[in-house]
């Protein structure tokens, strides 16, 4: 649903993006939205899964996991989150997330402000899941 004052989007309706790992899906961005300042998703990892390290070099990223538990690799260093903790990152931090739990990990993110170009704004630092390293 949407009109000049608001966009209501449903998770279940929005494709999956599983390019860096886990079920992550976009639900506001200028693509669906006509958002400006930034956009924001939900992203769901089963145990054993990783979202593969990477950075913004125009946005920060905030996250908060709803539930399970996470290890968030933060320029290297371990960060466990559990359900109900927040976590800012700064533009250009590397980071990684990873499920080391018996239970799938369900989190919110939002990123602003966004990148001059929607292809500016990931930049990878370890190979992609099923890439061979280049």
């Amino acid at each position: 649903m949407a009109s000049e004052r608001m966009t209501k989007i449903v998770a279940k309706d929005v494709e999956s993006n599983r390019r860096r790992g886990g079920d992550l899906r976009t639900l506001l961005s200028p693509a669906n939205a006509g958002a400006t300042a930034g956009f924001m998703g939900v992203l769901t990892l089963e145990p054993g899964e990783v979202v593969t390290e990477h950075y913004h070099p125009y946005s920060e990223e905030f996250l908060y996991l709803v539930s399970g538990e996470l290890l968030a690799r933060v320029d290297g260093e371990p960060v466990v989150l559990s359900a109900g903790e927040a976590l800012h990152l700064k533009i250009n931090v590397r980071h990684r997330l990873e499920n080391h739990g018996a239970e799938p990990a369900f989190l919110v993110f939002q990123l602003g402000p966004l990148a001059p170009r929607p292809e500016l704004g990931h930049v990878d630092t370890e190979p992609l899941p099923g890439q061979e390293a280049v």
